[in-house]
């Protein structure tokens, strides 16, 4: 890069200080990670805007790694965000703000470039897909006090949950860490996420309208959007992307079954996509592309050995084709097929999410509905859920 263009971007992107890291310690930023070397003081030349930070501590030798603790920043332009690493408890603390002026001096005078890597720009693109609907407001609303995200305060809905290969791999890596936290400290750093309930249940409704009402998921998805995201489509979309990140590269197990049960809400709208929210759903498959076009791709490194992209956790379920995920988009490209007219950019971004689908993991997709008109699998926990009505053919 020109040295004059580099000064540029040093001094008008964030800078993320971080001090004291302990050597072979796992950092990553956005989707890139990092082994910190002997002289590591953190990294510079971040784009303004969301991020998401996240380090595992490690053993002497680089083997063995804890689970681990992530947290998203807004930077803004020219911004200095200090941490320091804490031996006894081995996580990133903030420091006092008399000493953190003084450092963000060190930084602005360049005291600290030689030690500090750059943010790899070219990933940027990767991370802008991912984060386009976070904003400052989306993460004060649904981070923990603190900031921290981390399964290791989640021990009680790793107890209380079905475990796939996945969740079960983080109960492991749970009991062998040396994180602990008291059921109190574990509540209060949980993150706000909007209860989705997965069954509708509403007084003075019952019998056919209410299997209607679980059937089409429609009603349920206008009352949420009204009571709990002020009518915003993009706090939605939001707050679905805050959980898939901090998913996949924070390793939260609480922000899977939150993706899960966001995701599992909007494909299970029928009548939405095509009548009162197109411009929703056409956002929303986009979105959904872009996670799993990212989800899906295998590590890797550049060529200077450092690691290329976050290490992902994308678990065998995920690509069986009793999945929910399966299910969920075959219903949905199901739909598509039967409804008309579709709009044209939903149509298109739909058709690209299924090719997706069909390259990466193998999955066929044949489109052609059983007697009842509905492709559903039993002993899945999202399905829609029939109300038998009171009818003496039924008992």
């Amino acid at each position: 890069m020109d040295p004059d263009a580099a000064l540029g971007l040093v001094k008008h992107g964030a800078t993320l200080l971080l001090l004291n890291v302990p050597q072979h310690t796992l950092v990553g930023i956005d989707t890139q990670m990092l082994s910190a070397g002997p002289v590591f003081k953190g990294i510079k030349m971040i784009p303004p805007g969301p991020h998401f930070v996240y380090y595992s501590s490690s053993s002497r030798d680089g083997k063995e790694f804890s689970p681990i603790i992530g947290f998203f920043i807004d930077a803004s332009p020219s911004e200095v965000i200090v941490r320091r690493w804490d031996q006894k408890e081995e996580r990133l603390v903030k420091i006092s703000e008399e000493e953190e002026e003084s450092y963000c001096q060190a930084v602005k005078s360049l005291e600290f470039d030689r030690q500090l890597g750059p943010y790899n720009l070219s990933q940027y693109g990767d991370w802008k897909h991912l984060s386009n609907f976070i904003t400052k407001s989306v993460i004060e609303r649904i981070e923990p006090i603190g900031g921290e995200i981390t399964v290791a305060c989640e021990p009680g809905m790793v107890k209380n949950t079905p475990k796939t290969a996945m969740e079960k791999a983080l109960v492991e890596q749970l009991k062998t860490s040396n994180f602990s936290t008291s059921v109190g400290e574990s509540q209060s750093r949980r993150c706000y996420y909007t209860s989705i309930p997965r069954v509708v249940k509403q007084k003075g409704i019952h019998g056919q309208e209410l299997t209607s009402m679980n059937l089409d998921k429609t009603q349920l998805l206008e009352s949420l959007l009204i009571k709990d995201y002020g009518s915003s489509e993009d706090i939605l979309l939001g707050e679905l992307q805050f959980a898939f990140i901090a998913f996949l590269m924070g390793q939260s197990l609480e922000a899977f079954l939150q993706w899960k049960s966001l995701v599992s809400l909007l494909f299970g709208c029928t009548e939405a996509p095509f009548r009162t929210r197109t411009q929703l759903f056409t956002k929303f498959i986009k979105v959904v592309y872009y996670q799993l076009k990212y989800g899906l791709q295998k590590d890797c490194t550049d060529t200077s050995g450092a690691v290329g992209q976050a290490s992902t956790l994308v678990d065998d379920s995920w690509f069986s084709a009793d999945s929910f995920l399966h299910r969920l988009c075959k219903d949905f490209f199901l739909l598509m097929q039967d409804a008309s007219p579709v709009d044209g950019h939903l149509l298109s971004w739909t058709r690209k999410l299924q090719e997706l689908l069909e390259k990466s993991l193998g999955w066929e997709f044949q489109l052609n509905s059983g007697a009842d008109g509905m492709y559903l699998e039993e002993d899945d926990e999202f399905a829609p859920v029939v109300e038998m009505l009171d009818d003496p053919s039924f008992s």
